[in-house]
């Protein structure tokens, strides 16, 4: 009887170590593959808010999108408008590509609202009646110490949206409407 209950045990612990050996593959796996979320370091030139947010394959959490919002606000009417996620994960791809992931980008321009908009078309020919920033889908940026010709090629080398090149005025404009480039 003694030994039936010693090779019961036996069985039993190689049993337990078999399942173990099985499932501890996917576990490590898990641990291996689940990146560590990535921050976007943002300051608004205009108001000279600062954020830093973080993402992970899902995106960004509602709250973080909650204050990215805010700091693409309209400096001029205080509007604050829903920004296109895509937008922000085009600006991280941008860092990725220009090996300058935890650099800070300046923002110039986010949301406008349609009578800031009018109001700049109105002193500069260079602002588009039916802009991507009045849907909270562009923004006009720079990032320090990056030539801003290679700003302008990483964000042409996504092939989506737009990509505008103000080299007198210093800073890319980037969107998530139809691919196209131009030169202001």
């Amino acid at each position: 009887m003694e030994n039936t209950n010693l090779q019961r045990r036996r069985w039993l612990s190689l049993g337990g170590i078999m399942l173990g050996a099985a499932l501890l593959p996917n576990y490590v796996s898990a641990i291996v593959s689940t990146p560590k979320p990535l921050s976007l370091r943002l300051r608004n030139v205009n108001t000279g808010e600062k954020l830093v947010t973080s993402y992970s394959a899902k995106g960004f959490s509602r709250n973080d999108l909650k204050k990215l919002n805010h700091i693409m606000r309209d400096r001029r009417t205080n509007q604050v408008r829903a920004i296109d996620p895509n937008l922000f994960l085009k600006l991280t791809r941008i860092q990725a590509k220009l090996g300058v992931r935890n650099s800070e980008i300046l923002i110039i321009s986010g949301y406008r609202s349609a009578q800031t908009n009018a109001q700049m078309r109105r002193r500069s020919r260079g602002v588009a009646s039916n802009s991507y920033h009045i849907l909270g889908k562009a923004v006009d940026f720079y990032i320090p110490g990056v030539p801003l010709a290679k700003v302008k090629s990483a964000a042409e080398s996504l092939h989506n949206g737009g990509v505008g090149y103000y080299p007198s005025s210093n800073f890319v404009h980037v969107d998530t409407g139809p691919v196209r480039t131009w030169r202001g």
